[in-house]
């Protein structure tokens, strides 16, 4: 996949144009629901998840629909407040939402590539973001089931993207100063505006 065609999958998190009203609505509510930047949650490191169960699967379904009402491609249970080793994505709208449990990334490739990234719960930003373009991580499923997956491009990003909030760390802390310092003050206007 085209550097610019992972900036314009990325860039979905924070829409350019109108939306319909009702998707809109959506959105809105979805976001409320998500930790936003300043939350001491989101500089915290999740904790592995040891029962498998229906209340585990009914928060992977929860998440899946929150991350698609929010217009995102990805969502870790940080950014929803709970402290669990769990993610969701999903990178093509018309595929099924994908969910990692306990996740780990066993091995990076060499070759890296920079794109720019947004993240829900730093609403309005974008910064470049370099990042291995392979990754392999072992994971489980909903069940407890053993995954292993093998991702590139844009799947390998956004999943780099997800461990990164289970670990505390957020795009800010991967780009370069001068990009952060930007991105500050963009969300420095943003909180002045609401």
């Amino acid at each position: 996949m085209a550097e610019q065609d992972v900036q314009d999958e990325l860039v979905e998190e924070e829409p350019r144009e109108e939306l319909d009203p009702e998707v809109a609505r959506r959105r809105a509510e979805a976001l409320a629901h998500v930790r936003q930047y300043g939350d001491p949650v989101l500089r915290s490191r999740a904790r592995e998840i040891t029962s498998f169960d229906d209340g585990l699967r009914t928060e992977i379904a929860q998440m899946g629909s929150l991350m698609n009402d929010a217009l995102g491609i990805g969502l870790a249970a940080t950014q929803v407040g709970m402290l669990r080793r769990l993610l969701v994505y999903r990178v093509e709208h018309d595929s099924p939402i994908n969910a990692l449990v306990n996740p780990v990334i066993e091995w990076s490739g060499k070759e890296k590539e920079i794109a720019e990234e947004g993240c829900l719960s730093l609403p309005g930003v974008m910064v470049e973001v370099e990042r291995p373009v392979r990754v392999r991580v072992r994971a489980q499923d909903g069940d407890g089931e053993e995954l292993v997956v093998e991702a590139s491009g844009l799947e390998a990003r956004v999943i780099q993207h997800e461990i990164d909030h289970l670990d505390g760390t957020l795009i800010l802390d991967r780009t370069a100063r001068d990009q952060r310092k930007e991105a500050m003050r963009a969300l420095r206007e943003r909180l002045a505006d609401s």
